[in-house]
């Protein structure tokens, strides 16, 4: 792979390899024409480094993005229990990134940690990249759980238990599960041992025991794997937190986590976790063109704060989850 692999800018902390950078053989090579040459590369560097950067190749549409994701031999899944607001770009599984305001930052996250099932494949591509800022930071997640303090790690060993209330303060249950049928609704969470409550004004309160940390599938390693922090009381802003408790009560928190057992985790806990996302933190400058893939499991992602236009699309593949261990 050496002869495809080249530097480019980025910040990142020391020792990190991510992502590597596959770049054309030959000027004006089209990112599908290069799938049969680089899709072993591709593979390969997915289970050694966790994310795949392909800079410099002719994507024209967003069509033809989504043939390349659809080339690795799996079907690209829609967006189900959805925790953010998308949009679909088309109908064959393709998506915009989270469509929160520019000026706020998107912490680091592996896609659909906060359930039982994930993707494991996941692919960003640029289409404007904005002027400034608007970078999508990723992170190793086997260093995060190497770097995680041991009575962090063994705390959360037993899972995170995630709790949901749908209504005015976040997404709406409609949105969340594609569907206004109660039924169908309740079938999904049986399904995926969610729990669930309906309450008064039609709203809806879920909760379901989730892992923190999980096994790589092919590698065997271990990945710090959960959106504990993202749910967590302590990720609001200090006065809409104040706010929204005072309003509806801590029991009421659009979305929150718990240790395994339903108590609390103090915030300290999650400053500690923050720091260490933190310092696994790789940066570098979208070009439009690019594509990025991330082994969801080996690599997390996040968002920074930007100015101006800015389109990146996402397409996922490859569901894997633990559905009966809990």
């Amino acid at each position: 792979m050496q002869d495809i692999m080249t530097r480019f800018e980025r910040r990142a902390p020391a020792g990190s390899d991510l992502p590597v950078l596959i770049s054309p053989s030959i000027s004006g090579q089209s990112l599908l024409s290069g799938l049969a040459q680089f899709r072993d590369p591709i593979e390969t560097a997915l289970h050694m480094v966790g994310g795949v950067l392909l800079r410099g190749f002719e994507v024209p549409s967003v069509d033809a993005f989504q043939q390349f994701a659809a080339g690795f031999g799996h079907p690209l899944l829609k967006y189900e229990f959805a925790s953010t607001p998308r949009s679909a770009v088309s109908s064959s599984g393709i998506y915009t990134s989270t469509e929160y305001p520019a000026h706020q930052h998107i912490p680091l996250h592996n896609e659909q940690a906060y359930t039982r099932e994930w993707p494991m494949k996941i692919w960003f591509h640029c289409v404007t990249a904005s002027p400034e800022g608007g970078e999508t930071p990723i992170a190793d997640s086997r260093a995060i759980y190497r770097r995680m303090p041991v009575t962090i790690r063994e705390r959360f060993a037993p899972g995170i238990l995630y709790v949901r209330n749908y209504g005015e303060f976040d997404v709406p249950w409609q949105t969340v599960f594609n569907t206004a049928d109660r039924g169908e609704v309740e079938a999904f969470c049986q399904r995926a041992g969610i729990r669930w409550e309906w309450k008064d004004d039609d709203e809806l309160r879920t909760t379901q025991l989730c892992q923190a940390v999980e096994k790589h599938p092919v590698t065997g390693d271990m990945v710090w794997f959960n959106q504990a922090h993202l749910f967590h009381v302590s990720n609001l802003q200090a006065e809409v937190r104040e706010s929204l408790e005072d309003l509806v009560g801590v029991e009421n928190l659009p979305r929150n986590t718990y240790y395994a057992d339903g108590s609390p985790i103090p915030d300290a806990v999650f400053d500690e976790v923050r720091a260490v996302l933190d310092a696994e933190t790789v940066s570098f400058r979208w070009q439009e063109g690019d594509v990025l893939m991330l082994d969801n499991m080996l690599a997390a992602h996040a968002r920074a704060p930007f100015k101006g236009p800015r389109k990146v699309v996402v397409a996922m593949a490859e569901p894997h989850g633990n559905l009966g261990r809990f």
